[in-house]
């Protein structure tokens, strides 16, 4: 499937900022399930400084925002051509061993919460697929997909204590229990084409797990499934923190007005 998408954050700001500095990943990356047709990248109100590969493989723009501009805009376009491989991406092949995506972090700590969700589950040898969709399958029932009741800074355990959350909720609780059983779990942040719509209040996130024999292999714990030719990876990370579109500081800045457009389509 070919797919086209156009995502813009526009950033507003009533007193601008002295000097600040973002990360941004918002560039994907060719690999068993996408091939990366075209990107373009437009910068209003900020500079390029430099491009880096981080840890996690991820194509990183370290911009500088222009002084004394009270308004930027950061606009990615492309084309896709993306493929249903069922979830598997296939070997590990970044620099970070394994044992690095075990690592618990705020936000995907377990706690008695996490520990009550894994009970009875034993990921044996040649069942793990199977372990992990019972996984998936139970975190749905305990967190209801519902906007507006979580923020970015909502842990794992804060969202099986509130009961509803979004993908990132999700994917945070995913983490953590896949963790706990003993396997490397990643957060992927990217797109999905809607089958009802095309404009989107947000970007996606899923999970995706690595399985001998298989490599890593994602899941969409909001909507119950692997991800396939309607999906398109961004980012990965331990969590959302480490996979997140633009992250950085300012200094003086007040009052950050933010307004996200997002378009994808075939």
């Amino acid at each position: 499937m070919r797919l086209t998408i156009h995502h813009q954050t526009q950033y507003k700001y009533e007193v601008a900022a002295n000097y600040a500095l973002q990360q941004m990943r918002l560039r994907p990356h060719s690999n068993a399930a996408q091939s990366i047709l075209s990107w373009d990248v437009v910068l209003e109100g900020a500079t390029q400084q430099t491009q880096f590969t981080d840890q996690h493989g991820n194509l990183v723009d370290l911009l500088e925002l222009e002084p004394g501009r009270s308004e930027v805009t950061v606009t990615v376009s492309g084309e896709v051509e993306t493929r249903n491989v069922n979830g598997v991406v296939g070997p590990h092949r970044l620099m970070m061993p394994l044992w690095f995506y075990q690592r618990e972090t705020t936000l995907t700590k377990a706690g008695t919460g996490v520990s009550k969700l894994i009970d009875g589950l034993n990921p044996k040898d040649g069942e793990e697929l199977t372990t992990l969709h019972e996984l998936s399958q139970r975190i749905q029932t305990a967190i209801t997909y519902q906007t507006g009741q979580t923020s970015t800074k909502t842990t794992a355990e804060n969202a099986l204590q509130h009961g509803a959350g979004v993908c990132q909720d999700h994917t945070h609780v995913f983490l953590a229990a896949a963790r706990s059983l003993g396997l490397p779990a990643r957060y992927v942040s990217g797109y999905l084409m809607m089958n009802d719509r095309v404009d989107q209040d947000a970007s996606h996130a899923w999970a995706e797990t690595h399985v001998d024999g298989l490599g890593w292999v994602g899941f969409d714990i909001s909507n119950a499934i692997s991800p396939d030719e309607r999906y398109v990876q961004i980012a990965y990370g331990l969590d959302y923190r480490g996979a997140a579109p633009t992250r950085g500081f300012l200094v003086g800045a007040k009052h950050e007005d933010l307004a996200v457009s997002i378009q994808v389509q075939q």
